[in-house]
């Protein structure tokens, strides 16, 4: 889709540009489209966790008034479709390959989960299509159900997957054991902590849509979706689903609602609506229900973190080591083999140094929605696990926690740092950060805060994270500038806006780096016939890598004009310069600014073969390296032992994201992610019952955090420049969330501990954290 950067300013609330349209109502979200001649699909979804399929009986939905058509899975079976497979895939430490458990299109032979799509009923309205799918009737035998780790991992648990014995997709080992093990054998103090990371909902505010089309005539899909990337879900349908050539597949994403790593996914709706489409002649629309997304969007966290810290006598940290396993779900999504491992694995040594680190993890398949990446993805939970085993070590040890981090910090001066896990660190200047927030956050005066709480009865706490997170992902991304017959330049990238910003900083960065007006400058995604292939946007990725690609197209884009002008004013190419959006000659007035060159260029006929063409420029990026954005952020809370309700009441974050494109755009970024890590604190949690239902499907249910319940935050910077790529950015999107779940679960540990509690879990939720309370109060005998 083509936008048009229209505001301006870089400064600290400077607006965006994407905003205007979206309040306006001229936002074109999914299921605001309408196609011509479209029907209405609708899908019937398990109601049972685990059952093999005997028989999905359609014929009374297929005598219902308006219905074109009901597809089950044994129909696209027959038709040789396939199941979405996992984009990566990694290798257990006994040599075992992760399973790459496809998702199906349509349940075949055998049930997973509650939520999944058992058949698709096609209609002329969407109420004829309700009323239909109500009378498919499924003939089921129920197996064992296992929606928890723990109960998956179970000798007599019913395996999901013929081939993953035990339930384990992946046994999975990074580090050095000998290292570790002589570490912890000197260790005069060992710091342990078992930790629950609850499994979460995105609910985004825009559901999951699409609108299937077939062409007769030339033998091609399009799909319209709420993806978050369209290259990478066109790839899956047509190799893993259709089995067909790219080409042949078109993929349009229009405005997103929200995405958080959750649209990530190519899911199984898109394929049912696309062979729907062609079977029926007709264009199939469909957008889930919000009880349908909670049931059947991918999930995210959901793991037993289990760490041990070895220190010396002087507080210095030893060796970690790091014991994971996580709830997948019943299939392995796209970036399992990522979030599940080597993202975790990549943060442990977050700002300290740390000379000897292991980590083990466990996949684990359960009776519960896929798991996919939910912002963060695998870092904040090893940031909670160092940050939570720091701060019970300060309390063992008789140290001060900002002492004992402070005591561990890695130097800046020791930058490029190699650490013990594998990344090697560019830039950060941790101590700087934390000393920022200290004082923002006016740490020395907490107690005289703490006291003034316990005069209304309140237990007041403060909770402190440092933290060091990776961005980028995939370290390779395209971005494809043209000069258009508009007078314009038009950059396509393959990362996808969803909130984040994209109108607004990657125009700046063409027109900074052409020199000219950013009015002149188009911003094209989520046309897979337009943009070229890459990675979606996740993990904070699409400065850091698309942007960094879309300076490297302009540079490529100058340097062939500088050819181009070159030839036109009959000079040597070493005389001709670049300065402020024009070409000049050097020691002459000759000049052409770089538009009206790309224009002439374009039109020329007798420039030599190697010039043709215009400035039309691909430019390609591939990081060295990850970037680390950083920081330091403060939580303080109160507690209210009557009713266990907690308040975030003071909030501080400073934030290492290397250089700045637009200020208002990142903060927008942080405070996001950091109410969503203080959702999952307050609590948000996906509850599966026994049986595999879902126990809170609804915003009645599911505590989603309210604005009213959010502190006025403080925000402020401590920019080191990344070296790794030429905007020296390291990626904005996740750092919140990072920061949030740490330090709020360290300030009510805080607070909970003036009642001798030295232990508290996910989450504190109001309930939770009275019982807790209440234990303390009247220990069992």
């Amino acid at each position: 889709m083509i936008r048009t950067s229209v505001r301006f300013g870089s400064d600290h609330g400077a607006l965006r540009s994407e905003d205007e349209p979206l309040l306006t109502g001229r936002g074109q979200f999914t299921d605001d489209l309408h196609v011509p001649g479209q029907a209405y699909g609708v899908f019937v979804r398990a109601t049972t966790a685990h059952a093999r399929i005997r028989k999905v009986d359609v014929t009374r939905a297929r005598a219902m008034p308006g219905v074109n058509a009901v597809f089950t899975g044994a129909d696209l079976a027959a038709d040789g479709l396939g199941g979405i497979p996992p984009v990566a895939g990694t290798v257990g430490r006994d040599g075992r390959p992760m399973v790459a458990a496809a998702m199906p299109v349509l349940a075949v032979d055998r049930i997973r989960f509650v939520g999944e799509a058992v058949a698709v009923v096609v209609a002329e309205t969407l109420l004829q299509a309700q009323d239909a799918a109500e009378q498919v009737v499924l003939d089921l035998e129920e197996l064992g159900c296992a929606s928890d780790i723990e109960s998956a991992m179970a000798e007599d648990a019913a395996p999901l997957h013929d081939n993953a014995p035990g339930n384990i997709a992946l046994d999975w080992r990074d580090g050095n054991v000998a290292a570790v093990d002589a570490a912890f054998a000197r260790a005069v103090h060992v710091e342990r902590v078992r930790l629950d990371d609850t499994r979460l909902a995105a609910v985004s505010l825009e559901p999951r849509a699409g609108i299937g089309l077939w062409d007769e005539n030339t033998g091609r899909y399009t799909l319209i979706a709420t993806t978050q990337g369209v290259a990478v879900v066109r790839k899956l349908l047509a190799e893993g689903v259709f089995k067909v050539p790219l080409s042949d597949i078109r993929v349009l994403t229009y405005d997103i609602g929200g995405g958080f790593g959750m649209k990530a996914q190519t899911y199984p709706e898109y394929g049912a609506i696309l062979y729907a489409a062609r079977k029926t002649g007709r264009p199939v629309k469909w957008c889930n229900s919000r009880v349908e997304s909670f049931l059947s969007d991918s999930h995210g966290r959901d793991g037993i973190l289990e760490g041990e810290m070895a220190f010396d006598a002087d507080g210095n940290i030893l060796a970690l080591r790091v014991c994971n396993r996580v709830g997948i779900g019943p299939y392995t999504t796209q970036y399992t083999a990522i979030f599940g491992t080597a993202n975790t694995k990549n943060c442990l040594s977050s700002v300290y140094r740390i000379p000897a680190i292991q980590i083990d993890v466990k996949l684990v398949f359960t009776n519960a929605a896929p798991l996919g990446p939910y912002r963060g993805a695998g870092r904040p939970e090893a940031i909670y696990v160092i940050e939570r085993l720091i701060d019970g070590a300060a309390r063992k040890l008789g140290i001060d926690r900002v002492a004992l981090r402070r005591r561990n910090f890695i130097s800046s001066s020791a930058m490029p740092y190699q650490t013990a896990i594998g990344p090697i660190y560019d830039s950060g200047e941790f101590e700087a950060s934390m000393d920022k927030a200290l004082v923002i956050s006016d740490w020395n005066g907490f107690p005289e805060r703490r006291a003034e709480s316990r005069k209304k009865g309140l237990l007041r706490g403060i909770g402190m994270c440092c933290f060091l997170e990776v961005a980028g992902g995939i370290l390779n991304e395209k971005a494809d500038l043209r000069f258009e017959a508009d007078d314009s330049a038009a950059i396509r990238v393959g990362v996808q806006a969803m909130g984040q910003g994209h109108l607004t900083t990657f125009p700046r960065v063409i027109a900074k780096r052409l020199g000219i007006d950013i009015r002149k400058v188009k911003l094209i995604e989520g046309d897979s016939d337009e943009v070229p292939d890459g990675t979606p946007s996740v993990a904070s990725r699409s400065l850091m890598m698309a942007g960094s690609a879309s300076a490297i197209a302009c540079d490529g884009a100058i340097e062939k004009g500088r050819r181009v002008a070159s030839h036109l004013f009959e000079v040597s190419v070493n005389d001709v310069e670049f300065s402020d959006g024009t070409f000049l000659v050097t020691g002459t007035d000759l000049k052409i600014p770089i538009l009206e060159l790309a224009q002439r260029a374009r039109e020329a006929t007798d420039l030599p073969e190697e010039l043709r063409g215009g400035l039309d420029t691909v430019g390609e990026f591939t990081s060295p390296q990850m970037s680390f954005p950083n920081g330091c952020h403060v939580c303080e809370i109160e507690v209210d032992p009557e009713t266990g309700v907690v308040s975030v009441v003071r909030y501080t974050a400073v934030d290492d994201v290397g250089n700045i494109v637009h200020e208002t755009v990142v903060d927008g970024q942080t405070h996001g992610g950091i109410v969503q890590g203080l959702g999952q604190v307050l609590g948000e949690h996906v509850r599966y019952g026994d049986d595999g239902q879902l126990l809170n499907a609804s915003l009645m249910d599911y505590a989603l955090p309210r604005a009213a319940e959010m502190p006025v935050m403080a925000t402020a910077h401590h920019s080191v420049p990344c070296t790794t790529n030429p905007l020296g950015v390291k990626g904005a999107g996740e750092s919140g969330v990072a920061g949030a779940l740490p330090s709020a679960m360290n300030a009510v540990g805080d607070a909970l501990a003036l009642r001798g509690i030295d232990h508290f879990d996910l989450p504190a939720s109001p309930q939770r954290v009275w019982q807790a309370l209440q234990d303390v109060a009247s220990p069992v005998a």
